[in-house]
């Protein structure tokens, strides 16, 4: 396809490419640590501890992302498109700009950053050759994000597939070469140029498929006088809903304090854990992040009737997938953890965090997909709100009191995770079910007038 108008949506047609996305997105991260695996688990622990940090850019680089995402997508289904183009420039360049100073501030402040996080002593060298190399370069990761998110919000989601695709090729060979080839680089800084590398091959490609499919914008679009009522547009969904995603890694950032009192063996455990898990919830990241697409497209069609239902459908589609997937991981737990290493303590713990998930994802699913919904309606306070509530209140307090004052461990602290979750979910549902989202979008109101 070329320069056409957007491809009709289906929650299938979206869901499925975005899928395959997230999941190499995910394969990504396993394949380092995976690879870094056979290098040292001192390696693996290390970059788990700099990759917490990185996952906090990511998510700051999202707030604008996720602004685009909605805003594009509701002036799409209210059939403006001058207008979501004038939203997709603005908000290439502002993350373009964001990108570049987060990136030199993690450069800069590399090893205080991982010391605020007690990281233990033997592997903060580690740690810091990862996180100064993958940091400086994470503004292209920013980009990357902003132009993945206006080809989604069109309905491209294959191409951003496909590029992913590539970058994960790259990623994995790349990573063969530096770990177990005849280059003399540490596994730690060879990881790190491999991810960078392969991150800014995919940054030309997907920027060349944003002039196909949409023609070449920046000409198209005036920024004299800069459209500054996009910028604060972007900024009014973006700060929240990044706000909702940062009091999320803020908080596992202090639990893997916590989880850095039990030993170096725990926090291994960890990362592998979470590394295994990423594969259950992406079902549900996946239909969230489709669901967001359609429900803001419907509501600046002023269709929501049909948002609402769609989102509810989408739910239950995330809730049982998730079940039945978790069900499958407990039944092999001990051999999947058994790929990543041979200690048995490591191996023991793991699987009975993996049994937990069985509780955990079903009330993950929750979140996933109906605030994603309720972002892409125009609410997007009331997520962060709650999230903070719970976050702070219910998934912190409960991880310290079970993992380390009950001498539970990591098993305590996934109690933690797993009332936060089902909480928030709840509260998400509640939300949704009051049809407040109605009154909050973001169009014009002359785009109401095909209300359904």
């Amino acid at each position: 396809m070329t320069q056409k108008s957007a491809p009709s949506l289906s929650l299938f047609k979206i869901t499925w490419p975005i899928f395959i996305e997230v999941l190499l997105y995910m394969l990504m991260g396993n394949a380092d640590t995976l690879m870094l695996s056979q290098y040292s688990d001192d390696s693996v622990a290390a970059v788990g501890v700099a990759n917490q940090v990185l996952n906090i850019t990511i998510v700051m680089f999202g707030f604008v992302a996720a602004g685009t995402a909605i805003l594009v997508a509701q002036h799409m289904g209210a059939k403006e498109e001058p207008t979501a183009k004038e939203v997709a420039v603005v908000s290439l360049i502002a993350n373009a700009a964001f990108g570049l100073f987060i990136s030199l501030f993690v450069f800069f402040l590399s090893k205080p950053i991982l010391g605020a996080m007690g990281i233990n002593h033997d592997l903060m060298p580690r740690a810091e050759a990862f996180l100064s190399v993958v940091g400086i370069f994470s503004f292209v990761q920013a980009i990357i994000m902003t132009v993945s998110a206006i080809l989604r919000s069109y309905g491209y989601t294959r191409d951003t597939m496909f590029v992913t695709i590539l970058m994960n090729i790259l990623n994995v060979t790349g990573n063969y070469f530096v770990i177990f080839g005849p280059w003399d680089i540490p596994g730690e800084a060879g990881v790190a140029w491999s991810t960078s590398i392969s991150r800014a091959i995919g940054l030309a490609i997907v920027f060349s498929l944003l002039f196909k499919r949409t023609g070449n914008m920046f000409r198209a679009v005036s920024l004299t006088p800069f459209p500054k009522h996009h910028l604060r547009n972007l900024l009014r969904i973006g700060v929240p809903a990044a706000g909702e995603n940062l009091s999320y890694n803020a908080s596992q950032v202090v639990i893997t304090f916590f989880i850095t009192m039990l030993g170096t063996q725990a926090l291994t455990t960890k990362v592998y854990a979470q590394n295994l898990t990423m594969f259950i919830y992406l079902f549900g990241l996946a239909i969230g992040q489709g669901q967001q697409i359609i429900v803001g497209q419907l509501v600046g069609a002023g269709r929501y009737k049909e948002a609402y239902h769609s989102c509810l459908r989408g739910l239950k589609m995330s809730i049982l997938v998730a079940a039945c997937m978790a069900g499958v991981f407990s039944l092999f737990r001990n051999s999947l953890f058994s790929l990543f290493t041979d200690n048995a303590s490591i191996i023991q713990t793991g699987a009975t965090l993996v049994l937990l998930t069985m509780i955990l994802e079903p009330g993950r699913a929750f979140n996933l997909v109906v605030i994603s919904a309720l972002r892409a309606a125009g609410d997007v306070k009331f997520p962060v709100y709650m999230g903070i509530l719970s976050m702070w209140g219910v998934s912190i307090p409960l991880a310290y009191l079970f993992g380390i004052h009950f001498h539970l461990g990591l098993a305590g602290i996934w109690i933690g995770f797993i009332a936060d979750e089902w909480l928030r979910g709840l509260l998400m549902l509640w939300r949704w079910r009051s049809r407040v989202w109605e009154t909050k979008s973001f169009v014009a109101p002359k785009s109401l007038s095909e209300s359904v």
